[in-house]
């Protein structure tokens, strides 16, 4: 970074920070945005049903999960390859721009809702986010370069960006793709991705040199291998080590990668990659690429990971090996802390399969009378409050850029104006829905239990019976079992019907729990989807028996946004933490994090034991459990990255970086495979079975990390 282009770049700031940290701010808020909006819907839209108000492919929560996890964790290893071209080829700043344009194409490609798109799309933005994830941070690094006290608030504040944009992206493309369409949601993602890269284009001016393409990182990278080498020579000399200090104030000794080293890379990196996208071809399309190592009904798949994972053990083992001895235990500190990541993330992202499936189809999402007009309040609060901040904000920095970068600013106020108007629509449509009781004819048939191929039974001993709406394609005279009337709740906006009117409904759920009324238009849409289909199109024909009033249905991914509130809520309280004199060891943080997510899930044990089908789990189960996931994850997350230019030498650690993405992308995979059992466990045992073994598992480790503390104190030498 050149002198003249820092001086030019702090010159025009905002709230003390240099107006592009804002740009860049606002830059990852829309790339969150519509990464968040596009990841809540996914496996909502593919287990939702093919017939019904908002019909989705009807897969099953196990492959629905595989295409996922495969999806998930390629985006932490694609960054890997991203990060390098970045800092070596093309600089920060192209990186942000190509990445966002692919994410916005594959945005595209995911809003056309056929096969061929879905798969493409999601390669696309795989690619674009390996481009775009790894730089923001890189260009807020070098811009404050030399001012390395101001750092922590400039993360601060771009962290509050990042938050902000999974909120929003979550609360309005989920509810524009669950109320009107599922192309209305991956397509709003898609348009925020493409102003946002426009906007950060246009405020080139600002950056002067700043994130340009890379000169002499050679010279670059030996100097800072000598810079971190003497900065951890001077902890270890507060810590009162002078031995230590001297040895590590020479300039670090080169460990180049052996040839074996380089085989082993490339071959456990294939391993993956073939692993990644086995998974789903194999639950999905039945192809098994790993057919071949098939050991009885053990997958093949699973050894050949089972060998890659051994072979990546011996290539760390050997690697930390070749080290000194300070050198080498802080790496394994850092090994073990990576180890216990991936059963952290394994957890916590249940929140994007197994709790969207839990929250669709088991938890009570409609309210009525006070329980609405209080759920509105609140709702409108949530969304107004953050968005007046966030557009105060976006004041202060039109008012101080407002002549150097004038395209910048019309563009951020062309996105604001889009998110005002989308917000203040939803707001408007909730608090103006009115329910509608309706009556229709089902068809009484018995639920049959399938151990015993008898009819089943309750608690009490009492036969049960399924209920089948009766549907106008449906021929009634047929129909053998009895025909009885039942009666649902419909809520509808904007609509103005009375008692005694003839309406067309349609089931809006898997379980034919919930039902949708249908304006003429779907209607004609609903009977040519059918066609199409070849299938029954699912129209009931209904009378209205009753109107009431204060009625709303919370949608899925309402939820979702829970957390990104719940970390903006308490960062601030959790970092002070950290400040005081009771900030807890790095083992201690990892073991709380742990335990405390673990607690989130027994509530979901708790909240949903006993309860069995056709019962709904009220929604205050679900969100005391993002609380405590919320709270875990603040006292883990940060923790980890910290570490690596702390315990890990300069020169490794970009493999290092690498080895703890892969433990991330780990981690969400095994979430998604483990998360799409959530079906078959359920069945076979219960809801609060699938959700101990989300409250044992990180409960275990979490323990086992805390006893491990004093070890980990040992390894990592005076590192705090």
């Amino acid at each position: 970074m050149e002198g003249n282009s820092s001086s030019k770049f702090f010159e025009s700031k905002v709230l003390g920070h240099p107006s592009g940290l804002f740009v860049l701010f606002f830059t990852e808020m829309w790339e969150r945005f519509s990464f968040y909006g596009m990841r809540v819907l996914l496996v909502n839209f593919l287990t939702m049903a093919l017939v019904g108000y908002n019909p989705g492919w009807e897969w099953t929560a196990e492959n629905a999960a595989a295409l996922f996890g495969t999806y998930a964790m390629l985006l932490y290893i694609t960054p890997i390859v991203g990060g390098i071209i970045a800092d070596k080829f093309i600089g920060y700043r192209w990186a942000v721009v190509i990445g966002a344009l692919i994410m916005t194409l594959g945005h595209v490609f995911m809003a056309m809702e056929t096969e061929a798109s879905l798969y493409t799309g999601l390669g696309l933005l795989v690619i674009g986010t390996g481009f775009f994830k790894p730089t923001m941070t890189s260009i807020i690094s070098e811009m404050y370069k030399d001012l390395p006290e101001k750092k922590d608030g400039a993360y601060t504040i771009f962290y509050m960006g990042v938050n902000a944009g999974a909120f929003f992206g979550m609360m309005l493309c989920g509810y524009l793709a669950e109320k009107i369409g599922w192309s209305w949601g991956f397509g709003l993602a898609g348009v925020f991705m493409l102003l946002g890269t426009l906007q950060f284009w246009l405020a080139k001016p600002l950056f002067g040199n700043i994130g340009g393409v890379p000169k002499k990182q050679a010279e670059l990278e030996a100097d800072e291998a000598i810079a971190m080498a003497e900065e951890r020579a001077a902890i270890d000399l507060l810590e009162g080590d002078a031995k230590i200090a001297a040895e590590e104030a020479k300039e670090p000794k080169r460990n180049p990668f052996t040839m074996i080293d380089k085989v082993l890379i490339w071959i456990c990196s294939i391993t993956v990659l073939a692993y990644a996208i086995n998974d789903p071809l194999r639950s999905i399309a039945g192809v098994d690429l790993f057919k071949i190592l098939q050991i009885s009904d053990f997958a093949g798949q699973y050894v050949g990971i089972l060998v890659g994972l051994g072979l990546f053990i011996y290539l760390v083992v050997t690697r930390i090996g070749r080290y000194d001895r300070i050198t080498r235990d802080r790496m394994i500190a850092f090994v073990i802390f990576a180890f216990f990541t991936v059963f952290f993330w394994m957890a916590f992202e249940q929140g994007a399969s197994s709790l969207v499936i839990f929250a669709r189809d088991s938890v009570q999402r409609e309210l009525i009378g006070n329980s609405a007009i209080m759920f509105n309040i609140v709702n409108a609060l949530l969304t107004i409050v953050p968005l007046l901040i966030i557009t105060w904000v976006l004041y202060l920095l039109a008012k101080r850029t407002g002549k150097i970068i004038p395209g910048s600013n019309i563009v951020l106020v062309v996105c604001f104006a889009g998110i005002w108007g989308i917000a203040g629509w939803m707001l408007y449509r909730d608090f103006n829905t009115t329910a509608y009781e309706v009556s229709f004819q089902s068809e009484v048939v018995a639920k049959m239990d399938d151990k015993t191929g008898k009819q089943a039974v309750d608690d009490d001993g009492k036969l049960i019976f399924n209920h089948i709406p009766i549907t106008e394609e449906m021929d009634v005279t047929a129909i053998k079992n009895k025909i009885v009337m039942d009666t649902v709740i419909v809520g509808e906006a904007f609509l103005s019907i009375k008692t005694g009117d003839k309406v067309s409904v349609i089931t809006k759920d898997n379980k034919n729990e919930k039902f949708a009324y249908l304006s003429d238009k779907q209607l004609i849409d609903k009977r040519e989807h059918g066609k199409k289909l070849k299938r029954d199109n699912g129209v009931i024909q209904a009378s209205v028996v009753a109107v009431k009033k204060n009625w709303v249905e919370i949608t899925v991914s309402w939820f979702s946004i829970l957390n990104s509130f719940f970390i903006i809520a308490f960062a601030s309280l959790i970092s002070k933490w950290w400040d005081s004199k009771y900030n807890p060891s790095a083992a201690m943080k990892y073991g709380l994090g742990l335990i405390i997510m673990a607690v989130g899930f027994g509530l979901l044990a708790l909240g949903s034991y006993g309860v069995v089908e056709g019962v709904k789990v009220s929604m205050i189960w679900l969100i005391l459990a993002y609380l405590f996931h919320t709270i875990g994850e603040l006292c883990l997350s940060p923790v980890g990255l910290s570490y690596v230019s702390k315990l890990v030498p300069a020169r490794m650690i970009a493999f290092m970086f690498g080895m703890w993405y892969l433990a991330i992308a780990i981690g969400n995979k095994l979430a998604a495979v483990v998360g799409g059992q959530i079906e078959n466990i359920t069945d076979k045992y219960s809801m609060s079975t699938f959700f101990l073994i989300f409250t044992i598992v990180p409960l275990i480790a979490g323990v086992l990390v805390i006893f491990a503390g004093p070890l980990l104190k040992r390894l990592m030498h005076g590192v705090k």
